[in-house]
């Protein structure tokens, strides 16, 4: 603390005492709470002044004080390259620095396929140069790095014999049957098909730009439009599986669910994108879907989870209110209680009271990062939650109590308080139920890649596109979430997948192939 501020903490001091001494009680009092509500407005107008800057500087200003990000405010020229570089100046003068660690050699999977190249010795090494003797061999000095083919493009030429019995005419030519394929009669293989589709939904490459690399590479102009066709006709085939999927999900005890906004072309001549949503359904290790609404509202969900009776863990957003069955049970997610305690810090550093919030919702956390660690079973979890968290929730709540009553109510910390205490009861459902995790992080998860690839392709060409991909993203998600290789779940269930029994499409959903394989 600077000289100049210990001392008008002194002067102030000084003159309340002052005041008391020449004021009349109930006037003293008056003019205190009048001091302590102005003191509140003030902290509440910094914290929103400095949120403001986090938003305009980004996310390296949280490290930053207030006397430096007043500082940037008189610069307005300053790059994100100078931003970073006082940002890390800033954590050098911290007291405690966190200890360097060097980081492990990583090993390359053993799955990889494994191409030796032998490199011999020359001839002057292969010599003994004290006898003049050959040496032998007693061994190979060996190492390993992880490389790369670049894709090849090539034409494939498919020739189906043709018979016929020289003796026999009248009995016709007979031809070898053509392989299914996922689009007949198409100029793409279904190996190109497949990777465009990998390429756009699960490395986030715009089709316009897939359009690009391939007659840059091949010397063949393939439209943008040709590429969307067969993404489109993908997305049609998937669909089915998609709806098998959503039913297996329901059919459980337990789901999560989250939204996340997509720009969808109406083509009315308006020339502006109406703000659809992606609804994503899911259960922790299971099954993601993606149901496509042209709305935020609640009519997405209530006709996706029909009469599901079991446990829906989402944020705090109220179109997940009134919907499910007579039964279903909301719970809560402490990631998102955690990060309004968290914005509070942002707003205020020094804030002891959000900083203490933080910290014992920490431990909440740590938890179940045991149980992970000590690879433990839900019951085996569920005892160790039983004999830590109970305590821990206790003191949150007098935390937040304690905070409420010493904050401004439009302050930052106390909108953080508010939305704890509003769901309290579906914040500490899972001490009650023992498959509940603690946040909806893994939905989360399963969304982030659809922001990713928003940023790339921008928006969805029309509203018919919305169900098919959602039933794209649907496949490509849980095969990453299973960790099922999604070029082989693809290759080995579009072909021919039109004329695939509709009352057996359940055995194509990547739980069934999973089992299968």
């Amino acid at each position: 603390m600077s000289t100049g501020s210990t001392t008008a903490k002194l002067l102030d001091a000084e003159l309340l005492e002052e005041l008391r001494k020449r004021l009349p009680e109930q006037l003293f009092e008056q003019l205190t709470r009048s001091v302590h509500s102005v003191e509140l407005e003030n902290r509440y107008l910094r914290e929103l002044l400095r949120l403001e800057r986090i938003a305009k500087y980004g996310p390296a200003s949280e490290q930053l004080s207030d006397e430096q990000l007043e500082l940037l405010e008189q610069e307005p020229g300053v790059s994100a390259t100078e931003l970073k570089a006082e940002s890390e100046r800033a954590q050098l003068l911290l007291p405690l620095k966190r200890p360097k660690q060097t980081p492990a050699r990583q090993s390359l999977p053993a799955e990889l396929p494994r191409i030796e190249q032998l490199i011999a010795c020359s001839g002057q090494e292969c010599t003994c140069r004290a006898c003049g003797r050959k040496k032998v061999i007693i061994g190979y000095e060996t190492a390993e790095q992880l490389d790369v083919e670049p894709a090849k493009y090539f034409v494939r030429v498919t020739k189906r014999e043709k018979r016929a019995c020289p003796h026999c005419p009248e009995q016709g030519v007979a031809c070898a049957p053509l392989p299914p394929r996922i689009i007949e009669k198409s100029l793409a293989s279904d190996r190109l098909i497949i990777e465009t589709i990998v390429n756009k939904y699960a490395d986030y490459v715009p089709l316009y730009r897939q359009s690009a690399i391939l007659e840059r590479d091949t010397g063949v102009e393939l439209s943008r439009a040709t590429l969307c066709g067969w993404v489109m006709r993908v997305g049609e085939l998937l669909r089915p599986i998609s709806r098998a999927m959503a039913e297996e999900l329901l059919r459980g005890d337990y789901l999560q669910a989250d939204e996340t906004p997509v720009g969808v072309q109406m083509h009315d001549g308006r020339g502006q994108n109406h703000q659809a949503y992606l609804w994503q359904y899911s259960r922790p290790g299971g099954v993601v879907i993606f149901d496509f609404q042209l709305s935020r509202g609640r009519e997405g969900p209530k006709r996706f989870l029909g009469n599901f009776d079991g446990i829906l863990q989402t944020d705090g957003y109220s179109g997940y209110d009134r919907v499910g069955g007579a039964k279903l049970i909301h719970a809560g997610c402490w990631a998102h209680a955690r990060r309004y305690f968290f914005q509070a810090v942002e707003a205020h550093p020094d804030d002891r009271a959000a900083i203490a919030l933080v910290a014992t919702i920490d431990e909440l956390f740590a938890i179940d990062a045991q149980a992970r660690e000590q690879n433990l079973s839900v019951t085996a979890r569920d005892g160790l939650r039983q004999q830590r968290a109970r305590p821990i929730l206790e003191s949150i709540m007098s935390q937040i109590e304690a905070a409420r009553s010493q904050t401004l109510p439009k302050s930052a910390l106390a909108k953080a308080c508010n939305y704890s205490l509003t769901f309290w009861n579906r914040l500490t459902r899972f001490v009650d139920h023992p498959i509940l995790e603690l946040s909806t992080n893994a939905a989360e998860n399963a969304i982030r890649p659809v922001a990713l690839g928003r940023k790339n392709w921008i928006h969805f060409g029309s509203q018919d596109a919305g169900p098919r991909i959602a039933a794209i993203l649907s496949i490509v998600e849980t095969c990453r979430r299973l960790k099922i290789p999604i070029r082989d779940y693809l290759r080995s269930t579009l072909p021919g997948l039109a004329n695939f029994p509709i009352n057996r499409i359940a055995e194509l959903t990547p739980t069934g192939w999973l089992a299968r394989n």
